[in-house]
């Protein structure tokens, strides 16, 4: 295990837990767990929008979990997980992406970790909506790739690069946490 990374995630931790505390406290906008109709994806902002939500559970979830799980291969994800949403969601929210509010399903998503116990409970928890997530996140820019195949303008030409970066790292997670998922069934 990478201590770097854990200890990283757990410094990220500490300030997103009152980021978010804050921002939901003033009702600030939350991510969507909705699900998105693939083949209407054809533009970055589309895509984007389809990510911001996503990243936004993640960077939460993530938070949660560098408290809370007691498995190493989780807690190591957990740790690098947070530094990426981190990331996207700046990167997003940079170019002018609006996080939705969080709906009916994202609470339930953020309410089932909050009561799981901290350990095994939560590590499978955590790892079960990781890998749903990224299995999602994958779809959408596989998806996005392929139905904006061809964009020629500048703005859909980043948005192909980072959609392709981005696709590398989801494919990444999904069989990281399938990985980590059978662990915690041992």
């Amino acid at each position: 295990m990478n201590r770097r990374s854990v200890l990283t995630g757990i410094a990220f931790a500490g300030t997103l837990h009152a980021t978010l505390a804050r921002s939901q406290s003033r009702g600030a906008a939350m991510p969507a767990m909705a699900a998105t109709n693939l083949a209407e994806v054809k533009t970055a902002a589309q895509y984007y929008a389809g990510v911001i939500g996503r990243a936004e559970m993640s960077l939460a979830t993530s938070a949660m979990a560098v408290e809370m799980t007691t498995n190493k291969n989780a807690l190591e994800f957990a740790g690098f997980e947070l530094g990426e949403a981190v990331g996207v969601n700046m990167v997003l929210k940079d170019i002018g992406t609006t996080a939705p509010k969080m709906d009916a399903a994202g609470m339930a998503v953020i309410e089932t970790m909050k009561a799981a116990a901290k350990g095994a409970s939560f590590d499978r928890e955590y790892i079960a909506f990781q890998l749903t997530n990224h299995e999602q996140l994958r779809d959408l820019a596989d998806a996005y790739l392929h139905n904006s195949a061809g964009a020629s303008d500048p703005a859909e030409k980043q948005g192909r690069h980072l959609g392709a970066l981005m696709l590398g790292a989801f494919k990444e997670h999904v069989a990281m946490c399938k990985r980590i998922a059978g662990e915690l069934r041992a």
